[in-house]
């Protein structure tokens, strides 16, 4: 089947989600094709006691309020639960358990193909699949040698599966450290890093940190250009994580050198036995739908500025880390980054078809 539309967006997680309600506030209409069985993008998937670490105030799309006490800092199922009331909302078609395998475009029209044989055709398409869709996998010195089992933090569900193991976390980051403390409640754990933990405070002055990114425009900064890599952000701590660590539960520490059967090789030559390792290393853009279109570097990354590619009129990007600012891949900062997006891609398309009008009536 293939239907016609003035916009196609891939994903329905938030950053679909926004990008369709800014493209139906301009009169364009819309489908959003998402290859889980709802749109609610990987929330679900995420470990179970993940919460924001923004309150609800800084964690809504835009046109709808995330619900209940606004300095309360939502769950993981509290979150899923707002994106299919946000996706209610929504005057678009959503199509779901439909993958976009490929992209053709014939210079005009974008025509995004699916798994399931359809076929959606629109001037503009956004590829709203973010910056989280592919684990990072790093591979690990001795891993060949190892016997235990290997997982990424994207597997890793609760502590309840690795109660009474030896379990080593790799990762410095927000996720790193919410899970290790955690695992240390049944398990022993170590917290390996190749940098040491960094940790901000959650509320300073009695605000939460999200306040002050909003007040001093930190949080809309354009800067997204200027970082190359994503450094590993900071862990917010109301004081917790930190005194976790002190106290060796989880023990944090450099970053084993080497991997033997069921052993980790330390650098300082010190010896431990390991049953499991979880890689808690982020994650990289999931953008091989794209691969025939000449959109992406030779590492799979979208040429882009701001989100708007710089390979095709009327291809955008939402979702990627400092896309555009600090808050470009989260709930709070998504609905601005595509508000613009969506404008700039009207605005494109718009005149390249006013220019070829003007052009057809020359003849």
């Amino acid at each position: 089947m293939h239907s016609s539309y003035g916009a196609v967006v891939v994903g329905a997680g938030q950053s679909g989600l926004a990008a369709a309600h800014h493209l139906r506030k301009r009169g364009l209409s819309t489908v959003v094709v998402e290859s889980g069985p709802e749109p609610v993008g990987s929330w679900p998937h995420y470990y179970e006691s993940l919460t924001l670490f923004s309150p609800t105030k800084y964690s809504a799309l835009p046109g709808l309020e995330f619900p209940g006490d606004p300095d309360h800092y939502p769950h993981r199922n509290e979150v899923v639960a707002y994106l299919r009331q946000y996706a209610a909302t929504l005057d678009a078609d959503i199509h779901t358990s439909q993958r976009v395998t490929d992209v053709d475009y014939d210079g005009q029209l974008f025509t995004a193909h699916t798994d399931t044989g359809q076929r959606y055709t629109a001037p503009r398409l956004i590829a709203a699949t973010g910056g989280f869709g592919t684990p990072t996998i790093p591979q690990l010195p001795g891993q060949a040698d190892f016997t235990g089992n290997i997982l990424h933090a994207s597997r890793y569900r609760s502590p309840a599966d690795f109660a009474g193991q030896s379990v080593i976390v790799v990762g410095a980051g927000n996720s790193a450290v919410q899970i290790a403390t955690e695992l240390a409640e049944t398990s022993t754990v170590t917290l390996a890093s190749r940098t040491p933990v960094k940790f901000v405070p959650q509320r300073p002055f009695g605000r939460d940190m999200h306040f002050w990114f909003t007040v001093s425009g930190l949080d809309t900064l354009p800067v997204g250009h200027l970082i190359g890599d994503p450094p590993t952000a900071p862990v917010f701590d109301s004081g917790r994580y930190r005194a976790a660590l002190s106290a060796g539960k989880p023990l944090a520490r450099e970053m084993f050198t080497g991997l033997e059967a069921d052993t980790a090789i330390w650098p300082d030559a010190t010896r431990c036995r390991v049953d499991t390792i979880i890689l808690a290393t982020g994650y990289h853009p999931n953008l091989g739908y794209l691969a025939g279109l000449g959109a992406l570097d030779d590492t799979g990354k979208p040429l882009h500025r701001q989100g708007a590619s710089t390979t095709h009129p009327g291809l955008g990007y939402l979702g990627l880390e400092w896309q555009r600012s600090l808050s470009s891949a989260s709930l709070r900062g998504v609905g601005r980054d595509a508000r613009r997006l969506s404008a700039h891609l009207d605005t494109v398309v718009s005149r390249k078809s006013s220019a070829r009008n003007e052009i057809r009536q020359r003849r």
